[in-house]
């Protein structure tokens, strides 16, 4: 059983509270009635959905009711991080290479 930190309730709550929703940050169109019919296709239905490092929303259903961020690896399933609503990510793709090169330099010596 995987356990999800809420950054609202401030605690690691079961998986089974949450919620998954979609990919975080997408922005939505300032004006959408001057966009094309298939650039709001586009907004609708079209996610990156990529293998590794990416940003999703969650919702936490059984507990506070709210949507937070969570950074997630997708191949291994990993939480790297969960973060409030209209706040930006710590972690990405970079910091996490990063991290694991150091980490590895760090073994060498």
């Amino acid at each position: 059983m995987h356990h999800i930190y809420c950054p609202y309730c401030e605690e690691a709550r079961e998986e089974e509270e949450y919620s998954y929703t979609g990919e975080a940050h997408i922005e939505r169109p300032k004006d959408p009635a001057a966009i094309t019919d298939e650039a709001w296709g586009d907004y609708l239905f079209f996610r990156s959905n990529p293998r590794g490092i990416h940003h999703e929303m969650w919702y936490h259903a059984a507990g506070c009711r709210r949507y937070f961020n969570v950074t997630r690896n997708t191949q291994s399933y990993e939480i790297h991080e969960t973060y409030k609503m209209g706040k930006l990510p710590t972690v990405t793709a970079k910091t996490i290479a990063a991290d694991t090169l150091a980490a590895q330099q760090g073994d060498a010596s």
